[in-house]
């Protein structure tokens, strides 16, 4: 028996919804793609350039608030991160992306609704071995009081602090082995966050256009005002990890290391990946064997994982 293969989906897929930032309605199609391919988004609605952009790190062009990539055309696709987290929680390595506009869509603020169908389709092997980037030597990056580091580790972990004024949220704390589907039953219905107080202030600056209060977290006087309240007791910090298994994954293979961070978001985590890739001392590129691709994520992930998902897909 040869060493685990690389995967795709089965079947395409595809969602409707509103981009946060620009509050336009979007549809979006995730295709199988073959081996090698990585994931790409395309731009259908584009066709006077170059409609193909790479989901990769050093495509990134803006973290404000998302993960927007680029091509050398200037085409973009924004807030990328919950779908790239679940298509690398889901353990799948090649997809073609088609989106007919500028932003995927938030959907309900998570990646659950991506999980439990991309669940649904199942994934299939493919004639390639699956690669992964083993963390070597500790690298770190600082800004401000923001903290993000990747040290050596067998499989991925992700450990994450955050700590807000704001009561309801106040200073969280989780560590999670990325393994054995923990993305899909610990992580991927926790929705991203944000104050009341705040919301008015962006939408002044043309941002989350298409947020509300069923489609995200909303805090307001040490309460939270989004109907149903959290989730989980710490959900912000889980939307965090989320978010961080998104952006790792632009990294262009599974990761083997200990990501933490403190205060961290999606310019950290990016910052990071650039620091790793600038000097080839800080990692290997190596072939998976079957023990180490158990360790991977979305290793062992079954479909009967996303039932738990359907009140919230």
């Amino acid at each position: 028996m040869g060493n685990p293969l690389q995967t795709t989906l089965k079947s395409a897929v595809t969602f409707t919804g509103t981009g946060l930032h620009t509050g336009k309605l979007v549809r979006v199609t995730v295709h199988p793609a073959s081996a090698e391919y990585g994931v790409w988004f395309e731009r259908t609605d584009i066709t006077d350039r170059d409609p193909m952009v790479p989901a990769r790190w050093d495509a990134v062009s803006n973290t404000e608030l998302n993960t927007r990539i680029s091509n050398a055309d200037g085409v973009t696709v924004a807030t990328i991160e919950h779908l790239m987290a679940a298509l690398a929680g889901c353990g799948v390595h090649n997809a073609l992306v088609k989106i007919d506009g500028p932003e995927v869509p938030l959907l309900d603020g998570s990646s659950a609704p991506f999980v439990s169908q991309i669940l649904a389709r199942g994934v299939r092997e493919l004639d390639a071995p699956v690669r992964s980037i083993r963390v070597l030597k500790p690298v770190a990056v600082t800004r401000g009081e923001a903290t993000a580091t990747l040290v050596p580790s067998d499989e991925l972990e992700i450990d994450f602090e955050i700590d807000f004024a704001d009561q309801v949220i106040g200073q969280q704390s989780k560590h999670l082995n990325m393994a054995n589907g923990a993305f899909v039953r610990e992580l991927c219905d926790s929705r991203t966050f944000c104050r009341k107080a705040d919301i008015d202030t962006m939408r002044a600056r043309g941002l989350i256009m298409g947020g509300s209060v069923t489609s995200a977290v909303v805090v307001e006087d040490n309460e939270v005002v989004t109907p149903g309240g959290m989730r989980h007791s710490d959900e912000p910090v889980r939307h965090k990890m989320l978010d961080a298994l998104g952006d790792l994954s632009l990294a262009g293979a599974p990761i083997m290391g200990r990501y933490v961070g403190y205060r961290a978001g999606h310019a950290m985590t990016n910052l990071l990946l650039r620091e790793l890739f600038a000097d080839p001392t800080n990692y290997e590129l190596i072939e998976c064997d079957t023990a180490m691709s158990a360790r991977l994520p979305g290793a062992g992930v079954k479909r009967t994982d996303s039932a738990p998902l359907a009140a919230v897909a």
